[in-house]
């Protein structure tokens, strides 16, 4: 598993945590923290949200940056097509599937840690994009 190579991220390190130390989290809206297309149901003509255990308050757009590499990772636009301007976000999304996806396997979710991979594959290159760095290598 490699997101980038050390050179790259030696290099770029300190920008992505200081981007991701600066990310906006607070506010009142009701954040899901775990939206995904598995959390979703479909029931007359609405998409509902469950599996409710990490909810909290704060910046709605922490939501949205948090779905957006799943979005991606199953066809959808790319997350700086939806969410230009968030590179504190992307880089905090960015982190934190890179980190978790590293982990050891969750037997009652053996998908979580393959689903974070492709989805640090994403958020990575879109926090650099957000950044102003070059892109993963």
């Amino acid at each position: 598993m490699r997101f980038a190579s050390r050179h790259w991220i030696e290099a770029h390190v300190d920008v992505l945590e200081d981007a991701a130390r600066n990310a906006r989290l607070d506010g009142d809206a009701l954040l899901h923290l775990d939206v995904r297309s598995d959390n979703l149901c479909l029931r007359d003509g609405l998409a509902l949200l469950v599996d409710w255990n990490m909810a909290c308050r704060g910046n709605p757009a922490v939501d949205v940056a948090a779905w957006l590499p799943s979005l991606a990772d199953e066809g959808g636009p790319m997350p700086w097509e939806l969410l230009p301007g968030e590179g504190a976000l992307a880089s905090l999304v960015a982190g934190y599937f890179c980190a978790r996806a590293g982990l050891s396997p969750i037997p009652q979710a053996p998908h979580a840690r393959p689903l974070q991979l492709a989805q640090g594959r994403i958020a990575l290159p879109w926090a650099a994009r957000e950044l102003d760095l070059p892109p993963p290598a």
